[in-house]
């Protein structure tokens, strides 16, 4: 099995989110979730727009079972404000074109969120394997280059150790790298 690797790029991610924006306004703001608050995609696809009105987001993980409580960052709120205005609180964040089997609207499903950005990846040039979890071990990414704090990190994704959030994140595979290309140097 091969696992998804994060971002490791500003300028990539920064070509990702203009692709998806130029392309549609919730697969964009679908990305910006994912890469501004580290939730699990299973997470992301069961929020509504009441979630995401107040300062933070606050939700169980379906994973865990454990509470949650994400703040908003203002580049996600400039993302959300205009596709979340005039929205029912109850309403979908993430709403599919197809209808369930009763006729009821529902949510994106993760195969779908999956496609989306594996195309986004692939059109702006990300040659790593990318899947929904690459949203998440960007986040990680980006917050451990910009703070250097992986004990934070560990409890923001609930971790059980500072290691497996160290190797979560690709910085075990990004010192390992460094280690063999620079071994004769």
């Amino acid at each position: 099995m091969e696992y998804v690797q994060p971002i490791r790029d500003m300028e990539m991610v920064e070509t990702i989110q203009s692709y998806l924006k130029e392309r549609n306004e919730r697969d964009y703001v679908l990305f910006m979730v994912g890469i501004t608050t580290g939730l699990r995609i299973s997470d992301i696809l069961q929020l509504k727009v009441g979630d995401v009105q107040g300062t933070h987001i606050r939700r169980k993980e379906i994973k865990t079972g454990k509470g949650r409580r994400t703040p908003i960052s203002p580049e996600l709120r400039k993302a959300l404000a205009p596709f979340i205005k005039n929205k029912p609180e109850d309403e979908w964040l993430f709403l599919s074109r197809q209808k369930g089997r009763e006729g009821n609207i529902k949510p994106i499903d993760r195969s779908t969120a999956y496609r989306i950005i594996k195309e986004a990846a692939r059109k702006a040039g990300f040659r790593d394997n990318c899947g929904t979890h690459t949203m998440r071990k960007t986040f990680g990414y980006m917050h451990y280059k910009k703070w250097g704090n992986v004990a934070a990190l560990q409890k923001i994704f609930n971790h059980d150790t500072e290691l497996v959030t160290f190797a979560y994140i690709g910085l075990e595979d990004d010192f390992l790298d460094k280690t063999i290309m620079g071994l004769y140097r």
